[in-house]
């Protein structure tokens, strides 16, 4: 009989015709005489058939209806569970629901539950009740206020730019900012310090402090001016000075920023540049406007894995370049800057179709040897691109990147020389490969060809590796103080392994090593590749 009530949803006292038509007049009296069964099970179990679809097909009678379930009816342990796995921007809604679920959002292990999953909150949130705080009060009014802040911002400093990381960092949100190591050490880890925190000691409201400066935090603001943008103002910039003047901050300001005194500095021209440096930023006393930036996005055919990378800059110390590719090109855009070439400006630029062989050892030290190799490939490459249609190769002035161009029907694409997995030239007589696909193999297998500096080129580190995977034809941007007279000169682009590249700028026989910023960065992502590159003409229509 249970059997068939599950299929029916009916209970034994109503009958069943499919039973009754089976049985004698005996067996119809000792059902009649059955207890009848309980009522919540009959309704547990006709709501199991008419869920299953299967109570209508044989039963005569009318199905009940399907039972009733109310979240109202839930215990207030299972309904915590369940509101602290919903976003904490969809709980104010449900609050306005009834007095039981705003009660219940009171429960402070919602809301640490969602601090943690959402911000990284990983530090022991009951600490707070000592000071009062609740959970609920960091997540609405430090955490959610000023989510728009969190991620990687370049500050307006004029031509020197910056990286700038807003983290949650335990019970703060604070503002990194991140500087390269000492000149030349391009292989050692990023520096950073604090630009300001915001914090919640009280209930009332998040407390900003400005930590510019050597006497400790003190009160700041912030302003969120727009979307991607916002401002940080100091308060008390008197706590920026020190007892000594101008001449002790400057020596402060440069052991920090370049690790030495101005009297290790020989170079005059290289003392002139530190000095104009510090008496440029140190008037702005972190009131500054930021500007929301990026991190590259990553294709499986990409050369190498996008991203932040140091490099030397001659006289101009390190500075913080952006690779990122685009189809058949690569680009490095300046995160911090100098008076010739300011941030946001692509620095170089690679042509992945246009693969260079590089000489023996022996030929690869004579500069000359090296430079009628790649002035062979630059005029091949404005060959094609008149045969492209009349576009050039935007090396002459004023000029700041190459065109993105594509074959034309009449013109096959310039396929890259193949290369063996050793990096030696492949035999002729085999079809022509792709570009990427040259590029792809021997950067996977991670063996190369023997590499040295011509003789003459200078180098701030020679501590460069001595073996590389490939060489690319590429361009840089060189210019006059001031960002004057700007244009772009051939050069090669050497690729040394998955962190560290290369490229030889002939015009001013000089080489700059890159090796990548080892740092992980949150909410640096691009929305969408659309969203890279639009940040991209940003950031360099500033400067331009």
């Amino acid at each position: 009989m249970a059997v068939c009530a599950r299929l029916c949803g009916v209970g034994p006292s109503r009958g069943c015709r499919r039973r009754q038509q089976r049985r004698g007049p005996a067996e119809t009296a000792a059902a009649d005489s059955e207890p009848d069964t309980d009522p919540e099970e009959e309704r547990i179990e006709a709501g199991a058939a008419v869920l299953a679809g299967v109570g209508g097909g044989l039963c005569t009678g009318p199905s009940p209806p399907p039972p009733r379930c109310s979240l109202l009816e839930l215990p207030p342990e299972l309904l915590v569970e369940i509101f602290a796995s919903l976003p904490g921007t969809d709980l104010p809604s449900l609050a306005q629901v009834c007095t039981k679920f705003r009660r219940i959002l009171h429960t402070d292990t919602i809301w640490r539950r969602r601090c943690r999953e959402e911000y990284g909150v990983c530090e022991n949130l009951r600490k707070l009740e000592i000071t009062g705080v609740s959970c609920r009060d960091v997540y609405a009014k430090l955490l959610h206020r000023y989510r728009h802040i969190l991620g990687l911002w370049q500050p307006d400093i004029g031509p020197y730019g910056g990286l700038l990381n807003v983290v949650v960092d335990g019970l703060f949100i604070i503002g990194w900012m991140y500087l390269p190591p000492h000149d030349p050490h391009v292989n050692d880890p990023m520096r950073f310090k604090p630009l300001f925190r915001i914090h919640l000691m009280e209930r009332k409201s998040a407390t900003v402090e400005c930590m510019y400066g050597h006497k400790g935090p003190h009160h700041g603001h912030i302003q969120i001016v727009k979307k991607d943008e916002f401002s940080t103002k100091c308060n008390q910039t008197d706590h920026h000075r020190m007892s000594g003047g101008r001449q002790e901050e400057f020596r402060t300001w440069l052991r920090e920023e370049w690790g030495r005194t101005l009297e290790d500095i020989f170079h005059e021209h290289m003392q002139e540049l530190i000095l104009m440096k510090f008496i440029y930023t140190s008037q702005y006393d972190n009131c500054l406007t930021y500007r929301r930036i990026y991190l590259p996005p990553s294709r499986p055919d990409d050369l190498i894995k996008p991203g932040l990378f140091k490099g030397t800059y001659g006289s101009h110390g390190l500075e913080i370049v952006m690779l990122s590719f685009h189809g058949r090109r690569a680009r490095g855009t300046k995160i911090t800057g100098d008076p010739n070439i300011p941030a946001g400006q692509q620095t170089v630029e690679i042509d992945l179709r246009h693969q260079i062989q590089l000489p023996d050892l022996e030929n690869q030290r004579n500069f000359n040897e090296l430079s009628r190799i790649v002035l062979e490939v630059r005029e091949r490459v404005r060959q094609e691109q008149q045969q492209e249609g009349g576009y050039e190769a935007g090396e002459g002035r004023g000029r700041q990147g190459l065109r993105e161009s594509q074959p034309s029907p009449a013109q096959p694409r310039a396929e890259a020389p193949s290369r063996g997995p050793d990096g030696t030239p492949a035999e002729d007589g085999g079809e022509p490969e792709d570009a990427a696909a040259v590029a792809e193999q021997p950067a996977q297998s991670g063996q190369g060809q023997p590499f040295v500096l011509p003789v003459g080129v200078s180098s701030r580190n020679e501590d460069y590796p001595r073996t590389c995977r490939m060489c690319f034809y590429g361009t840089g941007l060189i210019a006059g103080h001031g960002f004057t007279s700007p244009e772009r000169t051939p050069g090669v682009f050497i690729l040394f392994d998955e962190d560290r590249f290369g490229f030889v700028w002939l015009e001013l026989k000089s080489f700059s090593l890159y090796s990548r910023v080892q740092a992980t960065f949150r909410n640096a992502d691009a929305p969408s590749p659309q969203a890279f590159d639009e940040m991209l003409k940003n950031i360099q229509s500033l400067t331009s």
